[in-house]
Formats: structure tokens, sequence, C-alpha cells
């Protein structure tokens, strides 16, 4: 089972809540792509001590957006904002301290900025420090806390962490071993578009594990990831011609019609449903 990574941050809903008439005017900026105005418009805000608009700059900097990329400058945006409470920017200082971006690596200095965003609810922030205690970096390795964290996460539907808690299942780790509850955390991945998900959920209906066994279904699964990650790191190509050559070629056409139908747009949970309703009807 693959374990993501520290997860690839996004500008957050704090940027949709201005303190002052003039950010509303640099998120109209930023949004159309003009961001010599948004920086304009924020960085003075910034430097009077706005935290939304510290945390802002600090994305820009970190992103290299109207400005060079700059870790540092990042860091120090991230941080001013951070110490005045705001929960994106303790996550997104977590993950510099995590990477050594604009700072020494510093595990525990991770720990730290990640689990004050996490006692705010922030979502990222508790898929973070999961990962850092399913790791033991920063902290000792604790798996119990590490599916805590990843529960919390996943609940508000991200995705990494959704994976990573049923793969906690899938190996007993934290919890105890339990493959339906594994095969729920894959599934709601899976309908987010994660390929190591879609991948996993047919390495349980390959093997019965959790579900019915169901060559078909896995033959799709594997297809469909496949298709999203051809790297060399999803085992889902090689699953899939390993189990093609116990179906028969009307399995196979079966199998290529359901991951035309998986593949669809928003259509995955719908389209696995009618089948598996299909397959249970007399």
């Amino acid at each position: 089972m693959k374990k993501t990574t520290l997860a690839t941050l996004i500008l957050c809903a704090s940027l949709a809540l201005p303190a002052q008439a003039g950010f509303k005017e640099g998120l109209a900026a930023y949004k159309r792509g003009d961001y010599a105005t948004a920086l304009k418009e924020w960085r003075p805000m910034a430097e009077a001590g706005n935290a939304t608009a510290q945390y802002s700059l600090g994305w820009m900097y970190d992103n290299g957006q109207g400005v060079p990329q700059d870790y540092r400058e990042a860091v120090k945006w991230y941080r001013l904002a951070a110490e005045q409470g705001n929960a994106h920017a303790q996550n997104n200082l977590g993950v510099m301290y995590a990477k050594g971006q604009g700072v020494p690596q510093d595990y525990k200095e991770a720990v730290k900025w990640y689990r004050l965003a996490a006692e705010q609810g922030h979502a990222f922030a508790q898929f973070n420090l999961g990962g850092m205690y399913e790791k033991g970096q920063g902290v000792p390795q604790d798996y119990k806390e590490a599916v805590k964290w990843y529960r919390l996460a996943a609940e508000q539907r991200v995705a990494a962490a959704q994976y990573n808690l049923g793969g906690m299942y899938y190996n007993g780790q934290g919890v105890p071993q339990d493959y339906k509850e594994a095969v729920k955390w894959f599934r709601l991945a899976a309908e987010q578009g994660v390929a190591v998900a879609q991948s996993n959920l047919g390495v349980m209906y390959d093997n019965g594990q959790g579900v019915p066994q169901d060559r078909v279904l896995a033959y799709a699964l594997y297809n469909l990831s496949a298709a999203g990650d051809p790297s060399s790191n999803n085992n889902a190509t090689g699953n899939r011609d390993i189990i093609a050559k116990q179906m028969t070629p009307r399995e196979i056409k079966a199998g290529q019609a359901l991951t035309r139908e998986l593949a669809q747009p928003g259509n995955f949970g719908k389209a696995l449903d009618a089948y598996l309703k299909k397959g249970k009807a007399p």
C-alpha cells in the first residue's frame, strides 16, 4: 500500500474573508490573474498587521505569483499571520518546516504549526499532522494518533486522508484490521479521482477482501487507475494485465465498458452503485 506524502496546498478559504474593504479589490484582481494589483492592495494591509493579507502575501511568494518565488519571504509572511492564529498560515508554515523551504528542515517545528491549525479544524493540517504521526517525524511514531487525525481530515473530504485511512484499516495500523472499512475509505478517495485509491479498490475486489470477489469490476478499476496514473509507482497496469489472463473475452469487454462508465466526470459513484446493484439482482 503506497502512502501519500504531504499534500500540495491550495489557496484556502481565508481569502474569501476580507477584514478590510481593500481586500476585496485585491481578491478580485488575484482571481483574474492580475497579481500586481493584488499585491498593491494587500501589501500595505499586510505591513499594517492584517493576518489574512499577510497569509495571502506569503502564498504569493510561496508560489511566485507576481513576485519571484522566494521561500524566505513566504515564511516571513506566513509566520506573521500564523502568530496571529491564522490556521491557513499555520498549516503552510508547517509545510515549509517539513520540507525545509526558506527555513532549515525541522519536523518538530512543523508538528507545532500543524497542531495549532489542526486544533482549529483545518483539514489539511489534520491530514499533515496524521502523516507526521504515521511516519514518526517530529513526534514518536503513533498509528493511533495518525488514525485520529486522518479520520478528522477524511471526514472533511480530504481525499489523501481518506486514502491513507483506508491503508491504515487495510494494514491494521492504529485500528483493528478491517477490510470493509478499508473499502469504504478507498472508495471515497477513488470517487474524488485518486488513482492509487482506485487501484487499491481494485485489489479489494480482485481478492474478495471486504467485498465479494469480482474480476470484471477489479479489471475496470485497474484500467481506470492506470489511465489516471500510468507511472511505475502505480501497480494498476501490472495488476490489470495479470487479471486479464484469467478472464474471458466477454468479461474483458464488460470490464472495458464499465471503465468508460466510471471514467465519465462525476459518474464514478453512480456507475459503481449501478453495477453492484445489477450484480445483486436475481
